[in-house]
């Protein structure tokens, strides 16, 4: 009777602890900060994975906050990042954003970025308890006004937060440096009416909090961090997680059935549910060293992949259904990038008679011999190359002379290189949408190291028209290798799967 007694008296604990939390999403914690005069509250949509957060309270400002709060116990590092937008119009300096506190206490040390109901922007921060803030000291307002999406990176106990307007890269705002803040702290999304008899309401999406690793963080020898396999949207933006694990998976391919995506994991490729679910491993018979470079035939039949047969890396292909592979390549290292419209040949990338430099090839499944599509010098690299669904180019992103990777197109047979993008990023894997006329593709910073791809790094993921005209930024993210190697065009021309990375 005692022991009954004892687990009845820690479930109410738990109950009672639970209702205390009040986790909705991603967020353990829902509640309001500071005892503001009007209670907020939060919902969340499941099907939209979009948060609707409503709060009162007189501020953001002065020696103490009122607010309603969605946040996590964060330890260490991070990078958060959403969308976020006010219900209704109301001028007055109501807020919403992000924000990282040292407690629950309403005079906290504190850091955000927040959006004003005016339009301002501004990164601000209490650098001690109890502290009075003081403009201008302890915060910087941005330049341009009516922010689409809000990011908070801490590095150490500097605090950054940039913003942007959809389809622009993200601009610094403020970098502050917060001696007092712990390296645990309560992270997350906040409202305030800046009106005590007025609730305020704000829709938050794509929300993302991301735990990076150090910039010499090898994975090879420390583990891979976690991975999502997220669906996009490319023209409203919208994102949606279907499948998370705690290791590695990469490059998504979108299945010709428009309901399943293939990627692969450990060796070897499984498909899911676009709308997540059981995952499926796919037969690839004595294939079982896969990387990320496999792809789908125009017509759906047939599959390509690059897999270590021992030598290193080559080309092979087998039927979608799963079998045993053929091999098209037999000199390593040949990493495969994709289909003809014929259906039968095949674009690569290769280093032959000992040359540390990759170009272009080309071969047919039928055999015959490959043809080098591509010439580099010492400091050029190519990769990505991948038809135009209507066969009139290969695309692909190369370096010049020792420049940064930007995206190309060539005829074929080869002739007429033409480049297509000219801007300060690294820009990679050129991906062509079914219907021909857009080009996703991933955007590294310009501090990477020349010729790279690596893992773990704040990226963009960009669209521009095939017909020409400027890339605008679709989804800010981190990532790197293994989130687009491939073609992850859904069927009908809208949506594309890639891979997000967090440490735990």
């Amino acid at each position: 009777m005692k022991n009954t007694i004892t687990l009845l008296s820690l479930f109410l604990l738990s109950l009672i602890t639970m209702a205390q939390e009040n986790p909705i999403g991603i967020f353990q914690y829902n509640k309001d900060i500071g005892n503001p005069k009007l209670a907020g509250s939060a919902a969340y949509n499941d099907a939209t994975q979009t948060y609707t957060i409503k709060g009162a309270g007189y501020n953001i400002w002065g020696q103490r906050d009122e607010h309603r709060y969605l946040y996590n116990k964060v330890k260490g590092d991070f990078i958060a990042t959403g969308n976020f937008k006010f219900e209704g119009i109301n001028e007055v300096h109501r807020k919403i954003g992000w924000m990282a506190r040292a407690s629950e206490d309403d005079n906290s040390v504190m850091v955000g970025g927040f959006l004003h109901g005016d339009g301002l922007t501004a990164g601000q921060w209490r650098e001690r308890k109890g502290a009075a803030m003081q403009n201008p000291f302890d915060d910087v307002w941005a330049a341009k006004s009516y922010y689409d999406i809000i990011q908070l990176e801490r590095r150490g106990n500097t605090f950054i937060v940039r913003a942007a307007h959809e389809g622009e890269p993200l601009q610094l705002i403020s970098s502050k440096k917060l001696e007092f803040m712990p390296e645990e702290v309560l992270l997350g999304i906040v409202i305030c009416s800046h009106v005590e008899d007025v609730i305020e309401s704000a829709n938050v999406w794509n929300v993302r909090i991301d735990q990076p690793v150090a910039e010499d963080y090898d994975p090879s020898a420390e583990g891979w961090i976690g991975c999502r396999l997220e669906t996009m949207n490319v023209f409203d933006g919208k994102r949606k997680v279907i499948f998370e694990k705690d290791s590695r998976f990469e490059a998504p391919n979108w299945m010709p059935n428009g309901d399943e995506l293939l990627f692969n994991m450990e060796g070897s490729l499984y498909t899911i549910p676009v709308s997540g679910g059981e995952l499926e491993k796919l037969n690839t018979g004595s294939a079982d060293r896969l990387n990320n470079d496999h792809c789908i035939s125009f017509n759906g039949k047939l599959l390509g992949i690059s897999h270590n047969d021992g030598n290193g890396s080559n080309v092979f292909y087998l039927p979608l259904e799963g079998g045993e592979p053929e091999p098209v390549t037999t000199t390593p290292p040949s990493y495969l990038h994709g289909w003809a419209p014929n259906n039968r040949d095949l674009v690569y990338v290769a280093r032959r008679n000992g040359s540390d430099i990759y170009d272009i090839y080309k071969k047919s499944i039928r055999g015959g011999n490959e043809v080098k599509l591509t010439n580099n010098g010492k400091l050029e690299h190519v990769d990505g190359c991948e038809y135009s669904p209507d066969g009139k180019y290969i695309y692909y992103n190369g370096s010049k002379n020792g420049g940064t990777m930007q995206l190309w197109r060539m005829k074929p047979d080869g002739s007429q290189k033409e480049q297509l993008t000219f801007d300060q990023y690294n820009d990679w894997f050129p991906h062509i949408s079914p219907d021909g006329k857009w080009i996703a593709f991933i955007s590294f910073m310009p501090d990477i190291t020349l010729n790279a791809h690596p893992s773990y790094k704040r990226v963009m993921l960009r669209l521009m028209p095939t017909s020409g005209g400027a890339p605008k930024v679709i989804a800010y993210l981190y990532g790197g290798q293994g989130t687009i190697n491939v073609n992850s065009w859904s069927p009908d021309s809208k949506h594309i799967a890639f891979v997000s990375n967090s440490g735990k």
